[in-house]
């Protein structure tokens, strides 16, 4: 072969190869699109969950603790009313 007819087969080859990519590349691009871009000042999904999972677990304890001592005070005064209160016994003056 001449160095011309090499040239040209090379050529040929190459634009081939970047013709493959290109369409590798869009195809690629379907198929994975980007994600919309995130101001960096936003929090990532996973942060959102996990203070919306916090949010959610405060409120659940906060809830647990006002019903625990409501309970406790109606134990308290259902006890107050069973059990004589003591008097203080008078001293002989």
């Amino acid at each position: 072969m001449r160095r011309k007819e090499v040239v040209a087969r090379w050529t040929e080859l190459f634009l081939a190869v970047e013709r493959q990519n290109a369409v590798m590349r869009e195809l690629s691009r379907r198929a994975f699109p980007e994600p919309d871009a995130v101001p960096d000042d936003t929090p990532a999904p996973i942060e959102q969950a996990r203070s919306e999972h916090r949010r959610q677990a405060d409120a659940s304890h906060a809830a647990a603790v006002h019903r625990a001592r409501a309970e406790r005070a109606v134990r308290e005064a259902e006890m107050a009313a069973v059990v004589p209160q003591h008097r203080e016994l008078r001293t002989a003056a």
